[in-house]
């Protein structure tokens, strides 16, 4: 008795430790995080203005969302052809990169490197960049245009190119997706390529039989990850554009931003803000929904090898009798 008395004493003793180590991070979490949207969801509630007092005006602001404001329409609608611009290109150049690195070639580090130097930039060196880049008279992209006989537009004047400049500029910080590519194609088995190579299987057949079913989860994460990106952009819109030209880049963070900061509608903003977080979760879980349709794992694999073995083995037995 003696001793289970001091063995729960102990247990009960060692129980906070692991606590005592993570909680500098809960204090963060509770503090910068989980505090700051608690705050906000009341905050939506309120009228509050920055320089008188705040009045409860229950949902008052969402309806005014919803049915008064048609730049809130129209915010969601560009942030939304923004994302369905932005996800795709961004998946396709950050796992052509993954790709090319992963040779068996020299140099291959050297190039890691510099593909994922502009995913440490800050986003205002970056608008400073692309500014430079897409400007219409001394821009960089319009004087090799010029070489090829080609005219190149106004990037950040020209309504229907802004987005397109905004995309673009967007899409150059890809080295932490890349990354995460590279790390899952090179755990991929030798062997699976080498059979395939044996069999026939070109290249390209390797790629889509092999290559993508295996790294399916990383395509899942790197999807969630760049469809809440683009819809949280915010920096390069407001340093690039400012939501011209004629507001054809007046994205839904940009509007939020505006509400807070430019107008003072701070409880009309924490309603913005809320809506998107809304639109985010529901984007989220669609994609989560749909992956048991796309997403490969190879724990569902090991499961199924008992079941195929034990089919087999009443084929064998039919195919005796």
């Amino acid at each position: 008795m003696f001793k289970k008395k001091s063995a729960t004493k102990k247990a009960l003793v060692k129980k906070p430790v692991p606590y005592l180590f993570i909680s500098p991070w809960i204090i963060g979490f509770l503090v910068f995080t989980a505090g700051p949207l608690i705050f906000s969801l009341v905050m939506s509630l309120f009228d509050w203005p920055v320089t008188r007092a705040p009045q409860f005006v229950g949902i008052e602001n969402y309806k005014v969302m919803f049915t008064e404001d048609p730049q809130f329409y129209k915010s969601l609608t560009i942030t939304l052809r923004f994302a369905a611009l932005f996800v795709p290109l961004n998946l396709i150049i950050a796992l052509a990169l993954a790709l090319l690195i992963s040779q068996p070639v020299k140099g291959a580090k050297v190039f890691r490197t510099i593909f994922y130097l502009p995913a440490v930039v800050s986003g205002v060196a970056v608008s400073i960049i692309w500014g430079w880049i897409l400007h219409s008279e001394y821009g960089v992209l319009n004087y090799f245009l010029k070489y090829l006989g080609i005219e190149g537009p106004s990037w950040l004047v020209d309504p229907k190119w802004a987005i397109v400049a905004i995309v673009v500029a967007s899409a150059w910080g890809v080295g932490t997706m890349m990354l995460i590519f590279y790390t899952d194609i090179r755990s991929i088995p030798k062997d699976l390529y080498e059979a395939a190579s044996i069999d026939g299987a070109s290249p390209l057949r390797q790629f889509f039989s092999i290559t993508v079913p295996i790294i399916t989860p990383t395509i899942l994460f790197n999807t969630i990850t760049s469809v809440i990106s683009a819809l949280q952009q915010l920096t390069l819109v407001l340093l690039l554009t400012g939501g011209g030209p004629l507001r054809s880049t007046y994205f839904y963070g940009l509007m939020v931003y505006n509400n807070a900061f430019k107008h003072h509608k701070l409880g009309y903003a924490s309603a913005n803000a809320w809506f998107m977080f809304l639109v985010i979760l529901f984007l989220t879980l669609l994609i989560f929904k749909s992956s048991s349709a796309w997403v490969f794992y190879e724990t569902e694999v090991k499961k199924d090898k008992p079941m195929k073995k034990k089919g087999g083995k009443r084929r064998e037995i039919q195919q005796e009798a």
